[in-house]
């Protein structure tokens, strides 16, 4: 009996693997963090961990999308058109992600927390284009998404690097007139 990935038994045993090598990325370095460690945590065995992730990097790699996905509230964002409170519900979504993350948590996952944050604001904002935009050349608006993705993301590292005084909202909300008004005008 070959039980289903969306079998309610194994998305509980998927997110108790999540959990428990979330709880010891705080803990640990990730280089320092092994399979045994996860399975010794999540009280399960090799061949579990393996039916649900590939290897440690498959499993960083969807636990950080699935707990951003929940930051952005990807159902909300499937279905809302790209505003200013949008812009900023976003922006603020992804700054409490990254500082959600313990310093050594990012230090160590930079480049794979950078690639999974654009990537997923690159899905979202690409659906959302194009709900608003369905006359729009679809190459367009493909680039405006990943415009936009990487223009949020570098915002938010600036933020994080130095910007504390000021809320995630404060920082955004000084470009929002610019966008809206466009470059020129």
């Amino acid at each position: 009996m070959t039980q289903s990935k969306t079998d309610p038994r194994v998305l509980r045993t998927r997110k108790l693997i999540m959990d428990s090598f979330i709880e010891l990325s705080g803990k640990k370095e990730f280089k320092d963090i092994t399979i045994k460690d996860i399975t010794i945590e999540a009280k399960i065995n090799r061949a579990t961990f393996y039916y649900h992730f590939e290897d440690i990097y498959d499993l960083l790699e969807k636990a950080l999308s699935e707990v951003l996905l929940v930051q952005l509230n990807y159902d909300f964002y499937q279905h809302e058109e790209l505003t200013e409170e949008v812009l900023v519900s976003i922006f603020k979504a992804i700054t409490n992600f990254q500082k959600s993350l313990s310093n050594r948590c990012h230090r160590a996952y930079e480049d794979s927390i950078a690639r999974i944050i654009r990537e997923q604001l690159e899905i979202i904002f690409y659906k959302m284009l194009r709900k608003q935009n369905k006359t729009e050349e679809d190459e367009a608006l493909k680039v405006t998404a990943v415009l936009l993705s990487w223009g949020i993301y570098g915002a938010s590292v600036e933020w994080r690097r130095d910007s504390k005084e000021k809320s995630p909202e404060e920082f955004i909300g000084l470009v929002i007139p610019y966008i809206q008004k466009g470059i020129g005008k």
